[in-house]
């Protein structure tokens, strides 16, 4: 007698019904534009070198024809302010702006499974109320009036289900809406999908068995990242103008980094987090590692943008929430009264960069270095960084991990590809362990302040007003195969604001065939890091054309002087639109 298929099955088919039922029949791509080996969750990778081909998916949108001139001059001549500009002064209509994006996220889902819920009919409806009242009145509906924007699977948007990946929350609509979806609104952005997370939201490749795995848009063979990966394929692309995603271990950074774009994880307080699906214990978060909310964007003037308007509103918003300011300027040519100091931060001590990250962060210390009013100094590694990640992780999982287990077994759903020996049930920690951790956070906490600050001959006090460092130890790697988090937990451990800046692409002088790693190796994490570069484990030639990035990181709080780093960073790295380059 044959076995019954597992629930979750039968429930995944119908959600990919539903999806695919959500795009128009004039906006599906025809067979042959779909490039083969759409990969499947269940796909291994195989260790070992072996020959590569770039498969990238980026230039389908504009020559699919699905996508009209028009649209396609929507979709990339603007930035944020610039595309606003357009409908609040009556030369676009938000009808036809948001139906562009939505076409273009429709095309972007069928070439790398970004999208969860395509919220396409009532965008476009809104679009129009959008529209009526401009008209009637002369005026917009907020300074956002038109913006199409997407959002991560985890935030609730009102009728829509919050799924996260996991059969047992499909066709379970929210109630309400997320504050920070209702900020947005009330803003008059209009949100046009919901993105593709991991199952558990706790791997950095986004894929699940209710919607599949995001692929990387540049190259389908290097990860999209997670846990936001759907919404970095998708601005990728530019599905969307500004996508919001979440980060605990570096899940908007990461995104970010993989596909080339810009990502900002505020301080606490600064975007709203509540009303989102996480699968974990409600209230876990307040007494572990608490993960915030922020945008990922193709520019630093979109972040600056979007953050200008949020963060004076936050409070109105979120019970969660600061009250703050932004200054909404750009930095000026000539930082006066004094320098803008960036420390340079190479290592965190416990995992060593491979060869390129060290590259792209020394090229980008020297072209800061002959920036007028900046100025460079080396950061020693703090004696308690290494310990940052370690303690992260262990404040991540306080809980023993049965409720999202119970959640996936109920539907009998197996473990993807990543997490199957590595997820199992643990012990919850009582209050006196969870105690002791906090405690330890404190004493880092009080040790890392002191990073801040540098001391000359004279015992002057310097400030350090901003550091740069990896966001990753290597480059963009292949699917499943991301490693060390920890020079994006730590931040997450001591509420810096941090960000991802692309720099340049990975080109041919960054590969140094036949010359290896020689340092010592400084644990289990260094060592599987250096497998990423060990030409018997890997054929370095699959990171060309990859992006390369660096982090910027400022004191807790420091959110809008984490925006002015950036556009100094930007400035003097570019040159130019990253795409250019890659």
């Amino acid at each position: 007698m044959a076995s019954q298929e597992p629930h979750y099955k039968a429930i995944a088919q119908r959600k990919q019904a539903e999806l695919a039922a959500a795009i128009p029949a004039e906006w599906r791509l025809p067979a042959h534009l779909i490039p083969d080996g759409m990969l499947s969750i269940s796909d291994s990778i195989t260790v070992g070198p072996k020959s590569y081909k770039r498969v990238g998916v980026m230039d389908i949108p504009r020559t699919c024809g699905i996508i009209t001139p028009k649209e396609l001059e929507i979709t990339e001549k603007y930035d944020v302010r610039g595309l606003v500009a357009e409908m609040t002064e009556g030369r676009l209509k938000a009808e036809d702006v948001v139906r562009g994006f939505c076409k273009r996220a429709a095309v972007t889902h069928q070439l790398t499974r970004c999208l969860t819920e395509p919220l396409f009919d009532r965008a476009l409806q809104r679009a129009r109320e959008l529209d009526d009242h401009f008209q009637r009145t002369g005026a917009p509906i907020g300074p956002l009036h038109g913006l199409p924007v997407s959002v991560k699977d985890t935030f609730n948007v009102k009728g829509v289900d919050s799924s996260i990946g996991l059969s047992a929350l499909a066709f379970k609509p929210a109630k309400a809406n997320a504050p920070l979806v209702d900020l947005l609104q009330s803003l008059g952005a209009v949100v046009i999908a919901k993105t593709n997370i991991p199952q558990t939201l706790g791997t950095l490749d986004s894929c699940n068995h209710l919607f599949g795995r995001t692929l990387n848009p540049l190259n389908r063979q290097w990860t999209a990242g997670g846990s936001t990966g759907g919404e970095g394929a998708l601005l990728a692309m530019r599905g969307s103008m500004v996508g919001f995603g979440t980060d605990i271990g570096g899940s908007i950074r990461i995104p970010a980094m993989c596909q080339g774009i810009y990502g900002f994880k505020p301080s606490n307080g600064r975007v709203p987090y509540g009303g989102q699906q996480s699968g974990q214990i409600e209230g876990k978060g307040r007494i572990g590692l608490q993960a915030v909310a922020g945008p990922l964007a193709r520019s630093v003037a979109d972040i600056n943008a979007v953050m200008a308007e949020i963060v004076p509103r936050a409070e109105l918003f979120g019970a969660d929430c600061i009250p703050g300011s932004w200054l909404s300027q750009s930095v000026p040519i000539t930082l006066a009264p004094r320098n803008f100091t960036i420390g340079v931060l190479k290592t965190d001590g416990l995992v060593t960069p491979l060869p390129p990250i060290t590259r792209i962060l020394n090229e980008v210390a020297n072209k800061l270095r002959s920036t007028p009013g900046v100025e460079v100094v080396d950061i020693p590694v703090p004696s308690v960084l290494p310990k940052c990640q370690g303690l992260a992780g262990r404040l991540m999982g306080v809980d023993d991990g049965s409720h999202m287990l119970d959640l996936i077994e109920s539907m009998g759903e197996e473990l993807t590809p990543w997490l199957q020996g590595r997820l199992r049930r643990g012990k919850a920690l009582t209050v006196l362990q969870l105690a002791n951790l906090q405690a330890q956070r404190a004493e880092i906490e009080e040790e890392m302040m002191k990073m801040w600050t540098l001391t000359s001959q004279a015992s002057v006090a310097r400030r350090v007003d901003a550091i740069i460092c990896p966001v990753a130890p290597h480059p963009v790697p292949e699917l499943d195969r991301y490693n060390a988090v920890g020079y994006t937990s730590a931040f997450v451990l001591l509420d810096y604001p941090a960000a991802s800046v692309p720099v340049r692409s990975f080109t041919e002088s960054d590969l140094e065939i036949g010359r290896e790693m020689d340092s010592p190796v400084l644990g289990s994490w260094d060592k599987a890091n250096r497998q990423l570069w060990d030409e018997k484990m890997v054929d370095r030639r699959v990171y060309l054309g990859s992006p390369l990035s660096v982090q910027v990181v400022t004191p807790k709080q420091h959110d809008y002087q984490l925006f002015q780093a950036m556009e100094i960073i930007d400035r003097a790295v570019q040159g130019g639109s990253l795409s250019a380059k890659l």
